[in-house]
């Protein structure tokens, strides 16, 4: 019987992925993927949940992109971009462009002066947070001034 050797890093989504590493964990090194979707993926792609990373051959590992590729198989619920303002789909964003997507929407937020944009803008808590004991800015708080000697 011959052994496979296992690949220590494996490409998969344009990151790399440790490959002493199941599956399961290693798809939410993805940004974009949490650890529901890697599970989803899997489990639609036929592949076993709780096998290493590097011992995945390219076969599998074209399975898990065309399966992300078709987004018909996921319940809407569990994609990151519903809904989408400009296009009006569903989408589900990956690593650069699920950054960018993020910097636009704050751009536009901004543009437009709604309320989260200037919270964004003035670099204060945009989800209704209270801020009396977090969120101070940085270098601004003095803390206590000590009398010198």
């Amino acid at each position: 019987m011959e052994e496979k050797k296992i690949k220590h890093i494996i490409r998969i989504f344009a990151a790399d992925l440790d490959g002493h590493k199941a599956i399961k964990h290693g798809l939410t090194k993805v940004k974009g993927i949490s650890f529901s979707m890697a599970n989803a993926i899997c489990h639609l792609s036929g592949i076993d949940i709780n096998k290493k990373a590097g011992y995945l051959d390219e076969n599998e590992v074209k399975k898990i992109e065309e399966t992300l590729k078709d987004l018909s198989k996921f319940p809407t619920w569990m994609l990151n971009r519903r809904n989408d303002y400009d296009e009006g789909t569903d989408n589900h964003l990956l690593n650069v462009d699920l950054k960018l997507r993020t910097e636009f929407d704050v751009k536009r937020l901004k543009k437009i002066k709604s309320y989260r944009g200037m919270r964004h803008s003035a670099g204060l808590p945009v989800r209704g947070q209270r801020t009396k004991g977090h969120f101070r800015a940085k270098g601004k708080s003095l803390g206590v001034k000590r009398k010198k000697k």
